[in-house]
């Protein structure tokens, strides 16, 4: 009888030593120097191979004399498996090599970094004074396994079910243009003659706004989006359009003369929260093992990043 290999809602793995010889072949292309880079004989490999298959109930190899090539279906599963082994090495050289047991890996948004994290991160370090910190800038959610991230700070709306997420501050918008747009703005509704501006990651967000407005939504003349929050905010100094700016930014550039809130600066307070978009720690529940990633988390959760507001 066959091994089963699915069993309910549950794929049951093949035996781990099969599919490092799988992969040995499919590297080196014929059983016998994959024998002499694993220090078995070619029958040992024919062995595993044979036993893969039958536990996969496929073929991977098509014997032509001693030519052996991979099926359709071993080229597919041959990147799942060497991805799967690169994991596997990630893994065994951060619990092994001194160097990675306080390393942590921190993917943060842009705007959160510049505005909020840099300048208190040394008090991290005060308090976990071995912590190796490696922080990348990133408006995307990275693949925490294959880009190596520990936890991740993110610009949303703690949209993210499949990993632990928690509010940091939210990130409170006000509807601004230049000067010279905002003579044609004196309502509401003449929102939607104008352009309307917007990161990429925030396409949801202007007919959050233009609801609680009482506009419907398709109403909305012409859109253009930003890869970040920093280019739209110029765009919108130049008189491109409309723009969504964080308050604590809108501020600065009301201040200054460059903008204008035509429908005010308190325009949207009262809309509800869970339309406001915040920063927020996202992070694998696994990672939480980590020592130095638990101390981050409860250190970063436990700031008052609020006022961070005084700054503006």
């Amino acid at each position: 009888m066959k091994p089963e290999v699915m069993s309910g809602n549950h794929t049951r793995l093949p035996p781990l030593n099969a599919l490092r010889v799988f992969w040995a072949v499919t590297r080196l292309g014929s059983l016998r120097a994959a024998a002499d880079e694993l220090l078995v004989t070619p029958q040992a490999v024919s062995q595993q191979i044979k036993l893969l298959e039958d536990t996969l109930n496929i073929r991977l190899f098509e014997r032509k004399g001693r030519i052996i090539e991979p099926t359709e279906q071993a080229i597919v599963l041959s990147h799942f498996v060497q991805a799967g082994f690169e994991e596997f090495a990630a893994g065994v050289r951060r619990v092994s090599n001194s160097s990675y047991r306080n390393r942590i890996n921190i993917n943060v948004s842009p705007y959160f970094a510049t505005r909020y994290l840099m300048e208190r991160l040394e008090h991290f370090r005060d308090q976990v004074p071995g912590a190796d910190l490696r922080l990348t800038t990133m408006i995307n959610l990275k693949d925490f396994a294959a880009d190596e991230v520990d936890v991740s700070i993110q610009w949303g709306f703690g949209t993210w079910k499949e990993y632990d997420v928690a509010l940091l501050v939210r990130d409170p918008k006000v509807i601004c243009c230049s000067p010279a747009l905002a003579q044609r703005i004196s309502t509401a509704s003449d929102l939607t003659e104008m352009t309307l501006l917007h990161p990429v990651l925030a396409r949801s967000l202007w007919p959050k706004v233009l609801r609680h407005l009482g506009i419907e939504v398709n109403e909305i003349a012409v859109e253009v989006e930003f890869q970040d929050a920093a280019t739209m905010r110029r765009a919108t100094i130049s008189g491109m359009g409309v723009g969504l700016i964080s308050k604590l930014d809108a501020l600065v550039d009301i201040q200054a003369g460059q903008l204008v809130a035509p429908l005010g600066i308190d325009g949207l307070t009262a809309m509800d929260e869970e339309d406001v978009p915040g920063f927020y720690l996202v992070v694998p529940r696994a990672h939480k093992r980590a020592k130095v990633v638990a101390a981050f988390c409860d250190w970063i959760t436990k700031q008052d990043w609020a006022a961070a507001d005084d700054i503006a």
